[in-house]
């Protein structure tokens, strides 16, 4: 029995995949974006596995659906997917997305180069440039931003004893700076990073609780960032992002990025309105900025805008047949 056809825009984001799916997905229960993502948790979790997995995807796989959107004042809704699981928010997928989804005339915002969009973690508000019929590029305002723990001591085997800071960007970011046991980037292959990784995000969930202060469900260390000095002359830092089990962000990563500048404001590193170019373990740039200040709970917070473009790759259409073995896709880890 066939359980499902999709019809997706495939795009990536300054070299991060993005799957915009379009048609096929049910009609999700819930008042704003956190409750639908819910209920798309619980009851129709299989088609993420199914389009993000191999064989239909592979371990960096990332996507989204556009939906309708939650407030009176949203022109659109976003649900991010992908492999690591259906997060809260997703900078590289909203950049993406909305590049798709402007390009083919799914989303016709009320006011042309400006979009308000309900997702899990809150609502973003976004700037586009287009040239002709392409849009070019895209600015994110992204969710307050704020430095959740800092100058936390974990020992990971392969290393040994690490001090990191955990920041939240719309993800809790587990973030590494080059120090006495981890020199830095240059000295890691990609095999490195997939495979410490793991044990820096185990062991900072085991260390620490965090939990959003204005949303229980936003819970625990999903993604953990290596950080190091730029290459690229434009650049103020570098990073390479891990999630999921198996994937490193080729893009700067949008959450990353502000979880990157939230870490850095808190600690006197970067100012109000300063400009942070971030570069990716490709070499691409998301260009971010401190738009202002805020409070989430007890956390001293910024709003952080984030700046990249995407490209369209192709169309598709996936079938999902239960006489196929590996319908819900699988991992090789």
């Amino acid at each position: 029995m066939r359980l499902g056809t999709f019809f997706c825009i495939d795009a990536h984001t300054c070299g991060n995949p993005v799957r915009l799916v379009t048609s096929g997905y049910p009609k999700l229960r819930g008042e704003t974006m956190s409750e639908k993502r819910q209920d798309f948790l619980a009851h129709h979790d299989w088609i993420r596995q199914s389009l993000m997995y191999e064989p239909r995807g592979h371990s960096v796989m990332s996507g989204s659906l556009l939906l309708p959107p939650c407030s009176d004042d949203a022109d659109a809704a976003i649900l991010f997917i992908e492999t690591s699981g259906c997060l809260p928010m997703c900078g590289h997928g909203t950049i993406g997305t909305v590049t798709a989804a402007i390009e083919a005339g799914l989303l016709q915002p009320k006011i042309p180069g400006k979009a308000i969009l309900d997702v899990p973690a809150g609502q973003v508000h976004i700037e586009y440039q287009m040239d002709d019929d392409r849009v070019r590029s895209v600015r994110i305002r992204n969710v307050a931003s704020f430095l959740a723990h800092r100058d936390v001591s974990i020992n990971v085997a392969g290393l040994g004893e690490l001090t990191i800071d955990v920041a939240y960007g719309g993800n809790f970011f587990a973030i590494v700076e080059p120090q006495t046991n981890w020199p830095g980037l240059d000295g890691m292959s990609a095999d490195d990073i997939l495979h410490l990784s793991p044990k820096v995000r185990q062991a900072a969930h085991e260390a620490l609780d965090c939990v959003h202060p204005d949303d229980p469900t936003v819970r625990g260390v999903t993604h953990t960032m290596w950080t190091d000095a730029p290459r690229n002359p434009e650049a103020q830092a570098r990073n390479a992002v891990f999630y999921g089990e198996r994937a490193i962000d080729r893009s700067p990563c949008g959450t990353g990025t502000s979880a990157r500048m939230a870490q850095l404001a808190a600690r006197g590193r970067l100012g109000d309105g300063e400009d942070f170019v971030h570069e990716s373990i490709i070499g691409s740039l998301f260009r971010g900025r401190v738009e202002g200040r805020t409070q989430v709970g007890q956390h001293e917070a910024i709003i952080p805008s984030v700046e990249g473009w995407a490209r369209v790759t192709g169309h598709n259409t996936l079938f999902v047949d239960d006489d196929d073995p590996f319908w819900r896709g699988f991992e090789v880890r």
